[in-house]
């Protein structure tokens, strides 16, 4: 440190005075740098990326993505929240009456055949075959209950590749159910597969549907399915005869 006759001190060779002024100087505001405030001490960790006119973009916050990947979005859990909660055998009584009446009694044609069988304790091809034509035509309508679905303009199902593409896929499986007439076992397994696909469809892949429809399906759809699959049982228990023979 050396001492001069003006009374300033130097400080391995820096002024004391500069010193002091560097450590008590205000911030200047009018210089191109800004001061970082708490609110936006974030931003120092998000990107920023130079635009064509040489201006700054808006960049938004680290602590908003931080939050975002921490939570998730509130809309997005809110939504899933709703679907779970639409998708409730409570919603079920929440159905019309003609809907509820006319669904159910949907499910007589499927059940009669197997109470039938296993009421005479025989395998008839017939009322097996008139199950399983008239599943077919469940899978059919359920497929067209979806494009009937996403064609009107205020509807939540977009008429895109998405709903009416898959709206197409259970008719080519019924058509290929009806195709299958010299084996009932291939046939009704093919519209058990329709009836399984067009379920997963309503109520994973392709939302829209109240929630009391949902419900009157999965309900419906795993009647059904369980009285395909009692038809088969008894084909493999049962005699086989025809109705003629009955008639006899």
């Amino acid at each position: 440190m050396l001492r001069y006759s003006s009374g300033r001190q130097i400080i391995f060779g820096l002024p004391v005075w500069r010193c002091v002024q560097q450590k008590t100087r205000p911030p200047s505001y009018t210089t191109g740098a800004q001061l970082l405030v708490p609110s936006q001490a974030s931003t120092l960790f998000a990107p920023l990326r130079p635009s064509s006119s040489g201006r700054c973009r808006s960049v938004r916050p680290a602590s908003w993505m931080t939050s975002r990947l921490c939570h998730g979005d509130s809309r997005d859990a809110s939504g899933k929240d709703n679907c779970s909660k639409a998708f409730s055998m409570r919603a079920l009584t929440q159905a019309p009456t003609p809907a509820f009446y006319l669904g159910f009694s949907g499910l007589i044609p499927f059940l009669s055949a197997p109470l039938f069988m296993a009421a005479t304790q025989s395998f008839y091809p017939e009322v097996a075959y008139a199950q399983m034509v008239y599943g077919a035509s469940i899978v059919s309508f359920l497929g067209g209950a979806r494009w009937g679905f996403a064609i009107p303009a205020g509807s939540p199902a977009k008429p895109d590749w998405m709903n009416l593409g898959n709206s197409v896929v259970p008719s080519l499986l019924a058509w290929l159910a009806l195709l299958c007439r010299d084996n009932i076992t291939e046939g009704a397994l093919v519209v058990i597969m329709g009836l399984g696909l067009s379920l997963h469809y309503d109520l994973t892949l392709l939302p829209g549907y109240p929630g009391w429809f949902r419900a009157m399906r999965t309900v419906l759809t795993l009647v059904a399915t369980f009285s395909l699959v009692a038809t088969l049982i008894l084909k493999k228990v049962c005699v086989e005869r025809k109705l003629k023979e009955m008639e006899k």
